[in-house]
């Protein structure tokens, strides 16, 4: 079976600090592509995006994505509060055999997004 999550949308209200925030966040270099009615900086392995699109809103209620950590989970939510975000969940030890840590924060945008890292 190939991955479960074919794609996941953040919607955001201004993509220039959302882009700025994440890329700061998860060292990625997300450019922001315009589609008139739409905009959206695309995620990297085709895994979702960024999204500015009239009637959908940031929120802190609803699906939680969890996007993998670039370095440590201590790292990544240092630069959470760094830049803007707010750790709401520090990192967790996840009861499953074999799993590793959890948290989540909101973005800059107030989405809340979870974090996962298996150290």
């Amino acid at each position: 079976m190939n991955k479960l999550i074919a794609w996941v949308e953040v919607p955001v209200k201004d993509m220039e600090k959302a882009v700025t925030f994440y890329n700061k966040v998860f060292g990625l270099s997300l450019e922001i592509l315009d589609f008139g009615h739409e905009k959206m900086a695309l995620f990297p392995n085709d895994e979702g995006a960024l999204s500015l699109a009239k009637g959908f809103n940031p929120s802190a209620e609803g699906l939680l994505a969890s996007l993998n950590v670039p370095d440590t989970m201590e790292a990544t939510m240092a630069r959470i509060n760094k830049h803007g975000g707010n750790v709401l969940v520090p990192k967790t030890k996840i009861e499953a055999e074999g799993r590793g840590y959890f948290a989540t924060f909101k973005d800059c945008e107030g989405n809340t997004i979870g974090l996962y890292s298996n150290k």
